[in-house]
């Protein structure tokens, strides 16, 4: 029997999918390269992201259970290397490249716009601008989704007010909280609202939090949304890279404070971004200044962090929103500025923001043209003249 060519061994090889990277190790990259002896005998070598890859062990047995049954092999030696830190990334980035081509399908339309709000360190205000910023939003008279994706350290619903456990619907999806807010809508997602004890720890290592975000955009009804909001954990990890795979279709909002040790730590929630295929819409530089009672302003936290960093990566800067307590008595009441204090700096501030958003960086699709809705319109005309 002829032994297989070199060729047709790498187009076994196609069918070894590295777990982890979810694609296949020729297309990564991994194979380096592929000997076919005159007997049979064949040698790959393979480059493995680092020396002790937990992993190693199931892609040998995947390699050499492909070859062997190739007609003409004999026999199947696997060498490993170890890849360079530039062979590495190239590595990485193929594999976000190829998650974000196949992305999974989920329950958020294809018409809303998907933004989410992130930060490089916890206490700089990200909750806070996710929720007052929906709401401004939704005072323009739109609905708007917004995601408590902190699984660990959700705040959404206690500074929305909202309470009580999520519901489903006859189909087996969650139903969101609707709340009405102006001429729109919020629709409030949080792991808040599916325990019992709020107060208690969720102790989840780091890919059941990526399963709870999936579970989240593939089971819950969200239906029609002019905005989908995302209220991210802070820094690079597990939820942040999930998104990628799951929404590639987002975008970006990076919050920072004035602050130059905050800025320079944001910076990598937007390099993570752009790895992962995602676009930054801009930066919100939150705390910016504060204002007493006497009217002179000081910037307790610095200045400029939020145009440094804009500068840096080539977003635009999109509102500045002051310090002042009626954004901590708000969020600690339930009720939104946009509510609560729609007169105050910081709640200007947020209307501002949202306006730019809606009407310039990020503007709501519009469907009402479209020839689906049309057509729907039309059936729905037709079936209601029937009726009657």
């Amino acid at each position: 029997m002829p032994v297989p060519s070199e060729s047709e061994v790498l187009s076994t090889l196609r069918g070894v999918v590295d777990p982890e990277l979810g694609a296949d190790i020729v297309e990564l990259g991994m194979v380096r390269g592929v000997t076919v002896g005159d007997g049979g005998d064949v040698r790959v070598a393979v480059a493995l992201t680092i020396s002790g890859c937990p992993l190693r062990t199931e892609i040998r047995n995947d390699v050499e259970r492909k070859l062997t049954g190739v007609p003409g092999v004999r026999s199947v030696k696997v060498d490993f290397g170890e890849m360079t830190p530039e062979q590495r990334t190239d590595v990485m980035q193929r594999a976000r490249k190829k998650a974000a081509d196949n992305a999974p399908d989920t329950e958020v339309p294809l018409s809303t716009r998907i933004i989410a709000v992130a930060s490089g360190k916890g206490g700089v205000g990200k909750s806070s601008v996710t929720v007052n910023l929906a709401t401004a939003l939704a005072q323009r008279g739109l609905t708007v989704g917004v995601l408590d994706a902190d699984i660990w350290g959700f705040s959404v619903p206690r500074m929305l007010g909202v309470t009580g456990r999520l519901g489903g619907d006859d189909g087996g999806k969650i139903r969101p909280h609707d709340v009405p807010v102006g001429a729109g809508r919020l629709k409030v997602v949080s792991m808040g609202l599916l325990v019992d004890d709020e107060d208690k720890a969720i102790m989840w290592r780091g890919l059941m939090l990526a399963k709870a975000l999936e579970e989240f955009l593939v089971k819950v009804s969200w239906d029609e949304m002019d905005y989908l909001l995302l209220d991210m954990p802070p820094g690079t990890g597990d939820i942040q890279m999930a998104l990628g795979r799951l929404l590639p279709r987002s975008e970006m909002i990076v919050v920072t404070t004035p602050a130059l040790a905050a800025q320079k730590v944001a910076v990598r929630v937007a390099d993570m971004a752009r790895r992962s295929y995602l676009k930054v819409l801009g930066v919100i530089e939150n705390m910016s200044t504060f204002t007493c009672d006497h009217g002179e302003t000081y910037p307790l936290f610095g200045e400029g962090g939020g145009q440094l960093l804009a500068d840096e990566l080539g977003a635009p800067l999109i509102g500045q929103v002051p310090l002042e307590p009626a954004v901590s008595a708000a969020n600690d009441a339930g009720m939104p500025l946009a509510i609560a204090a729609p007169g105050c700096k910081a709640g200007a501030a947020f209307a501002a923001i949202a306006a730019r958003i809606a009407d310039e960086l990020l503007p709501p699709v519009d469907m009402s043209g479209c020839s689906a809705r049309m057509l729907a319109a039309v059936e729905e005309r037709l079936g209601a003249a029937t009726t009657s």
